[in-house]
């Protein structure tokens, strides 16, 4: 194989690559963050559901609630905790923006600037919000 055609291909994977990477990090937030309270499928059912005073929503029927479009930007305030209205309904959901937040600086290394920390808050909440759009019921 030429020189060439290795370029085209690695090139070609890099997206793929790319994908899976905020797909794999979304699905780990998710068990990490979510589950505990949404349960690993998504439904509702999780371990800490029962402790809770307010019903916990079914994730995967906000798009099918929604008039089929998955709700990107209401779930990002959701998840970063700007929203605590709507679809969660109460603020018993803890603010993971504030969380990933506090994470940064240990995470990004002591010369982060504050638009270094604002990205990792965005890239987390949408790795998370793309896993979630993996949960949703034909």
């Amino acid at each position: 194989m030429s020189i060439r055609a290795c370029l085209i291909t690695a090139l070609a994977a890099m997206p793929a690559a790319a994908l899976a990477q905020g797909a794999d990090l979304g699905a780990r937030e998710f068990m990490n963050s979510c589950a505990q309270c949404h349960g690993p499928d998504g439904t509702g059912g999780g371990v800490m559901a029962g402790f809770l005073s307010g019903s916990v929503p079914d994730l995967t029927q906000l798009q099918k609630e929604n008039g089929g479009i998955f709700p990107v930007t209401a779930l990002y305030g959701i998840i970063d905790g700007t929203d605590t209205s709507g679809v969660h309904g109460t603020s018993e959901m803890p603010a993971w923006g504030d969380r990933y937040k506090a994470q940064a600086p240990r995470m990004l290394g002591e010369f982060y600037s504050e638009s270094d920390q604002e990205a990792f808050v965005r890239a987390r909440v949408l790795s998370l919000i793309e896993y979630v759009s993996t949960l949703q019921a034909d």
